[in-house]
């Protein structure tokens, strides 16, 4: 009985451990298959997320653009021939001269020359009452455009030169599709008669889908909200990520290297520590509020300028480059320091000339990732001022500009959604360009300046 009954616990205890080391197992392949539904997930919302940006702003890359004949009719352009500097001729009066030749030309009614080419396009002589629904195929700024062409190259009087004429943002959406054809005409944003003009010149090619060149060359504008383009934002947005780049990447490591390698362990760093990991996790429009307090109101730096950005996004990316360096440190073995210590190295020389080349790629990666996540904040720019419509692009960070995360909030308000909700997306891919590209240079400096031990 009792050989029978010591059979008996064992196969229970065989069969209870099969069962537990089962119930284990359903638990990890559960386990396994939540976390690949998660990164599934996640990736598929990431994946739907890019395509739906990418679906409305890839067409935004390409415009509406007529190529035309136009004209340059001496009978309109009643001008002298553009100044040249005598020999005998002083500097201020050569300048006054050419300054009343400039006057002239910008009194020169350049939308003639448009209306010309634009009637021998269609093949018609438009009446003075019309005229209003041709100048609507082509969009207000192009007049200043051909002016700008005809001071650059005076010889093209009397000549006929086909030239490039950015369609209208009515025109664009009527083509593209954007508007439902079938509303009421009192609900559609060209007339009747512009609508018909509009297809007979994509039809017959003279209106084609070209390569949005002003997306990328134009600043913003509201008068001719089709050339209206990024080049203002993206050097707002240059400026302010070189004050950035020249002022938190420094400090921020100089700042992990002495609190991880030189400060004493007291209560005095404690607080500070604490004080760092606080600051990482405070919200951006915080130092919004900081910086236009600080360094506009009380240093009386100027408004919406790209240095006062530079410098709120300094003080954002601080604590992130400081966690991120100290932890690079840390990551170093201690046998590191202590050989070195070993051969004779002063402290110093331990860290500079052992240490800090062995923590460069984390240091390298977490400075780069915080200058990306600096550089799509809007919330602090918007406090000190960068919401501001400026027509011309920044020469330096002393100037007024904007910032490509505040174009493209001022592109989604637009009132002219059908026309900028695809020009926002396409900021969008814009923006997520520049920070995919220094996440891959992160990457690329990792493994560059990784080493093994």
């Amino acid at each position: 009985m009792s050989t029978i009954t010591i059979e008996q616990r064992r196969q229970h205890r065989l069969t209870t451990i099969e069962n537990s080391l089962a119930k284990r197992h359903r638990k990890e392949n559960l386990f396994r298959r939540a976390g690949l539904a998660a990164v599934l997930i996640g990736m598929t919302l990431v994946a739907i997320l890019f395509i739906s940006i990418l679906i409305r702003g890839v067409p935004a890359f390409w415009q509406a653009t007529i190529f035309t004949d136009v004209y340059f009719d001496p009978e309109v352009i009643e001008l002298e021939e553009k100044p040249q500097r005598g020999s005998d001729e002083s500097q201020f009066a050569f300048e006054e001269r050419y300054l009343e030749w400039m006057t002239q030309a910008g009194r020169v009614n350049w939308q003639l020359l448009i209306d010309s080419a634009l009637e021998d396009a269609l093949g018609v002589d438009v009446e003075p009452r019309d005229l209003r629904n041709l100048r609507a195929l082509v969009t207000s700024n192009e007049r200043y455009e051909l002016r700008n062409r005809f001071i650059e190259n005076p010889s093209l009087l009397g000549e006929t030169v086909e030239v490039k004429l950015l369609a209208s943002a009515d025109v664009d959406v009527w083509l593209k599709g954007n508007i439902d054809r079938s509303l009421d005409a009192a609900r559609l944003q060209l007339s009747a008669q512009a609508r018909e003009w509009a297809d007979r010149l994509y039809d017959e090619g003279v209106i084609t889908n070209s390569f949005s060149t002003s997306l990328f060359l134009n600043t913003d504008s509201r008068s001719s909200p089709a050339s209206a383009g990024l080049a203002g934002a993206f050097m707002g947005s240059l400026f302010m990520m070189v004050v950035v780049i020249a002022l938190s990447v420094p400090i921020g490591v100089c700042s992990a290297i002495y609190l991880e390698e030189f400060a004493p362990q007291n209560r005095i760093t404690d607080i500070i520590e604490i004080n760092i990991n606080n600051l990482a996790a405070v919200p951006s429009i915080v130092f919004g509020l900081l910086g236009a307090s600080i360094f506009i109101g009380y240093l009386g730096l100027p408004l919406s300028a790209p240095l006062v950005g530079g410098l709120v996004l300094t003080l954002m990316t601080l604590p992130t480059i400081i966690i991120a360096t100290r932890a690079s440190l840390r990551s170093i073995p201690p046998s590191i320091r202590q050989a070195a210590l070993g051969i004779g190295a002063s402290r110093v020389q331990t860290v500079f000339h052992h240490v800090l080349p062995l923590a460069l790629p984390g240091i390298l990666t977490g400075s780069i990732l915080g200058v990306a996540q600096a550089l799509g904040e809007t919330a602090p720019l918007l406090l000190i001022g960068m919401n501001a419509f400026v027509s011309s692009v920044p020469g330096s960070p002393m100037e007024q500009s904007t910032a490509l995360p505040v174009q493209i909030y001022l592109w989604q308000g637009n009132e002219m959604r059908n026309f900028f909700e695809a020009r926002t997306s396409a900021a969008i891919i814009v923006l997520l360009g520049l920070m995919l590209s220094l996440n891959a240079l992160a990457i690329w400096l990792r493994k560059k300046f990784e080493t093994r031990w």
